[in-house]
């Protein structure tokens, strides 16, 4: 581990930012239709399925055509607001037309759309490592609202292959990733590594971890009297 990770970790954060945003706009929708097929066919959705993502920032993977696709199936959209440096995130329902405000970073969230609770998480990624890790933008939300829930909702890390590091030295309080998929392959966490898998193999992972959890929320739910 580097002796100083904050200081390490701020200048990986910057080699890849650089990196990522000097690749043209044509190459990069490229690369976004070919993240976009694969998450088409690998994710579990469902009808009135909420699923959380991030305007994209500083070209990051762009979802929004990948999601007019899930709203013809009845997926619901949302979009995470920042309420405070040290809290968790929250999300607020998400439509094309729908009033936008800016937060922090200049990143566009609505106004006034009710408060919903994602079933799944598509989480960029600055950077990731070979165990699942993800290296954001340094403020830790996705990790604080992650650990917050009392079931986890699915967090799939989607970035571009050139954001692939050896490792990014998680800490206890980094939340791993249930998932990473690139323009390149889908690839699930599990013991601790990344294991790339067809688009039915990630399908069945991620149902399994969401079997899983709604399990463990219904044994830890107190009784009701």
């Amino acid at each position: 581990m580097p002796p100083d990770l904050a200081r390490w970790r701020q200048g990986l954060r910057a080699e890849l930012l650089a990196r990522r945003e000097a690749v043209p706009q044509a190459q990069r929708r490229a690369l976004d239709l070919e993240i976009s097929l694969r998450l088409l066919h690998g994710l579990p959705v469902r009808a009135e399925m909420v699923l959380g993502f991030c305007w994209p920032h500083r070209g990051e993977y762009d979802a929004r055509p990948l999601l007019r696709r899930l709203r013809e199936q009845g997926v619901r959209c949302a979009l995470p607001v920042v309420r405070g440096r040290d809290q968790p995130l929250i999300f607020r329902a998400w439509s094309p037309g729908v009033a936008m405000g800016r937060g922090v970073l200049g990143i566009a969230y609505p106004l006034d759309t009710p408060q919903v609770e994602p079933d799944l998480l598509l989480v960029p990624l600055v950077g990731f490592g070979r165990s699942g890790d993800r290296l954001g933008y340094g403020g830790g939300y996705f990790d604080r609202t992650l650990a917050s829930y009392a079931r986890r909702p699915l967090a799939v890390g989607v970035g571009y292959e050139m954001a692939r590091v050896d490792s990014t030295f998680p800490q206890p309080h980094d939340v791993l990733m249930d998932a990473i998929v690139t323009e390149q392959a889908l690839r699930r966490v599990g013991d601790g590594e990344l294991v790339e898998v067809t688009a039915s193999g990630l399908r069945e992972h991620l149902l399994g971890l969401e079997r899983e959890r709604a399990e463990q929320a219904r044994r830890q739910a107190p009784a009701v009297r």
